[in-house]
C-alpha cells in the first residue's frame, strides 16, 4: 500500500504525522492545522502517544474546525490524565464543537479504524512510571487479509464452499496481518526487536551524541539517540525509516552526516528519510533518501 506521510517534528516544540490514505494523524502539535487545511478533514483517528505540549497543542484548532457526530476519534493512554481534562476544557471553550469521541487506549488493543486496517497501541519507556500505568505509547498499524487456508490449498471450488457452508468462514480462511506502518512516539530504544517487519518506521532520533555525552535526569522523559536507533534498524526487518524530533541544537548538515556514517557503520541499506528541525515535509516518502 502506497502511504503518503506528511509531518513536522521537532523536539519540545510540536510534533505530528498525518497519513492521508488512512486517514489517521500521529500525534497533534502545533502547526498541523495551518499545514493540513482542509485535508485535516480527512482523519477520521488521531492516535496522541503521551501528554507533552509539543505532541498536543495541535487538537485544539484541529477539533474546533473538525469535530462532528462521531468523529473525530482521539485516542490517548488510559492513564494520562491530560486528556479528560482537556475533553472538559472543549465542551466548556467551544460547546458548538460537539461529537468528538475520546477513547483511552491500553498496549494491545485493537482498534479498526477502516475494515481493513488495525491499530494496535505499544508501550514505551518515555515516562517512567510503574509497569501497570499506562501513559506513553507508540502505535503498529496493521493491515488484514483474510487469505485461504493452507491445508485446503489442493481442494476444488466446491469443496471449500461446502467446508465452508458446514463449519464456518474460520474453517476455510485466516486472516494475515502485515504491519504497514509503525510510529515509535517518543521512547528510548529498549527492545531491538519490537518494531522488526515493519514495511514503515517512524521513530524518533532527538540526539547525536553517545550516551556518555547527554546529560541525563532521572526525573525527566527518556528520548532515543540516532546511534542506537540506526543500530536497531540494521538487525531488524523494516523496509524504509524516517526519523524525526531532531533537537533544533543540531545543524541539518550533522544530522545528515551523522546518519550516512552511522548507516554505513552498520550496513543500513534501506532507505532512510529525515525530517529536519523546522521542517514541515510534505510526502516524506516522496524525496530523496539521506543515505540514497
Amino acid at each position: 500500500m502506497k502511504l503518503t506521510i506528511t509531518g513536522y517534528s521537532t523536539a519540545l516544540f510540536s510534533t505530528w504525522y498525518f497519513i492521508e490514505e488512512l486517514g489517521l494523524l500521529l500525534d497533534a502539535g502545533d502547526g498541523v492545522m495551518s499545514t493540513l487545511l482542509q485535508k485535516s478533514r480527512k482523519v477520521n483517528h488521531a492516535f496522541i502517544s503521551h501528554a507533552d505540549r509539543d505532541h498536543l497543542t495541535g487538537l485544539l484548532q484541529f477539533n474546533q474546525l473538525n469535530a462532528r457526530e462521531g468523529y473525530p476519534v482521539i485516542h490517548y493512554p488510559k492513564d494520562s490524565r491530560s486528556f479528560p481534562y482537556m475533553q472538559a476544557f472543549f465542551q466548556q471553550f467551544d460547546p458548538y464543537a460537539v461529537g468528538t469521541v475520546w477513547e483511552p487506549v491500553s498496549p494491545g488493543d485493537e482498534i479498526r479504524v477502516k475494515d481493513d486496517i488495525l491499530v494496535i497501541p505499544v508501550r514505551n519507556g518515555h515516562v517512567p512510571v510503574p509497569p501497570e500505568i499506562i501513559r506513553s505509547l507508540g502505535f503498529k498499524v496493521m493491515q488484514t487479509k483474510r487469505k485461504l487456508r493452507p491445508e485446503l490449498a489442493g481442494l476444488s471450488g466446491d469443496e471449500i464452499r461446502r467446508i465452508g457452508l458446514e463449519h464456518g468462514k474460520e474453517s476455510t480462511t485466516m486472516e494475515v496481518r502485515t504491519n504497514i506502518l509503525s510510529y515509535s512516539g517518543d521512547t528510548p530504544v529498549e527492545d531491538l526487536t519490537q518494531w522488526n517487519d515493519s514495511q514503515i518506521l517512524i521513530h524518533e532520533a532527538t540526539f547525536l551524541e553517545r550516551e556518555e555525552e547527554i546529560k541525563v535526569y532521572a526525573y525527566k522523559n527518556k528520548h532515543s539517540r540516532l546511534d542506537e536507533v540506526i543500530e536497531m534498524v540494521s538487525g531488524s526487518n523494516i523496509a524504509k525509516l524516517i526519523l524525526g524530533h531532531f533537537s533544533s541544537r543540531y545543524a541539518a548538515e550533522q544530522i545528515d552526516s551523522a546518519i550516512r556514517q552511522l548507516c554505513e557503520r552498520y550496513g543500513v541499506n534501506i532507505p532512510v528519510f529525515r525530517i529536519l528541525p523546522g521542517e514541515t515535509v510534505v510526502d516524506v516518502l516522496g524525496g530523496k533518501p539521506v543515505n540514497g
